[in-house]
């Protein structure tokens, strides 16, 4: 299985539009983040954690013709602004594509994408939806396993995700101790750790490696991370087993 980090970057990406700072005009590839996704691959079957409005460039860059399954996060818009982009999977593979996501999730996406729910007389739909309805658990997925455990950012409700000895946390804030029970026993944290300086929806990357030390996992991979933050010089300030994601990683998982 592996995990592949389509995009590392913040609800606005890197560059942000307009702006001069040394990290937007960088030249160096791993300060350039598309907006946060990751896709798992098993086999030759493909899985996508989110798709936010940089899918169509995402999916082009890394050659996504198939898709077999959609997890949701939440529905912030830079994290399922790309929904529209499934349609492409429906045509070539003649089926709507499965998605895993909270009933709550569920309940936004009837309000802002209606036309791809089932019951439309006049069109199939684009997506079949599987409903998380417990706060965590284990489940499987289109013949992928996993387990999840939810949290809330800002009001809205959160996914993670977990498979095997990996776990995919991203807009973590607030969040029970319980959520410590899921996060045991790790190899890799992939969680968003957007600046250094306090968020009032992030975790800090000093509060991730807090985080990240209280489970005891191996390795940290930071993501959803800001242009305040410049790839060379922050993973030069991180502790051992911290490392920055960047576009384009790959991990074996």
């Amino acid at each position: 299985m592996k995990l592949l980090f389509l995009g590392s970057g913040g609800s606005m990406g890197v560059p942000i539009i307009g702006c001069q700072c040394p990290v937007c005009t960088s030249s160096n590839p791993k300060n350039q983040r598309y907006r946060p996704s990751v896709l798992i691959t098993e086999g030759k079957r493909r899985y996508l954690i989110d798709i936010g409005p940089d899918f169509r460039t995402q999916a082009l860059r890394y050659g996504i013709d198939t898709l077999d399954g959609l997890l949701l996060t939440h529905t912030h818009y830079d994290h399922i602004a790309g929904l529209d982009e499934v349609r492409i999977y429906y045509f070539r593979q003649k089926k709507g594509v499965p998605c895993l996501l909270s009933k709550e999730s569920y309940e936004e996406l009837k309000i802002r994408y209606h036309y791809f729910l089932p019951g439309d007389e006049t069109h199939d739909p684009k997506l079949h939806f599987s409903l998380l309805k417990e706060e965590m658990g284990d489940t499987v997925f289109e013949g992928l396993k996993l387990s999840y455990f939810s949290y809330v950012q800002v009001g809205m409700k959160v996914n993670a995700f977990r498979f095997n000895q990996t776990a995919y946390v991203t807009d973590i804030m607030e969040y029970d101790e319980k959520v410590f029970d899921s996060l045991q026993d790790l190899d890799t944290l992939i969680l968003s750790g957007r600046r250094w300086e306090k968020s009032i929806a992030h975790l800090s990357i000093d509060e991730g490696i807090a985080f990240s030390k209280k489970i005891g996992a191996k390795k940290t991979y930071f993501t959803h991370i800001s242009h305040e933050i410049e790839h060379e010089e922050t993973s030069h300030r991180l502790p051992e087993g911290f490392f920055l994601a960047y576009d384009g990683l790959e991990l074996e998982i």
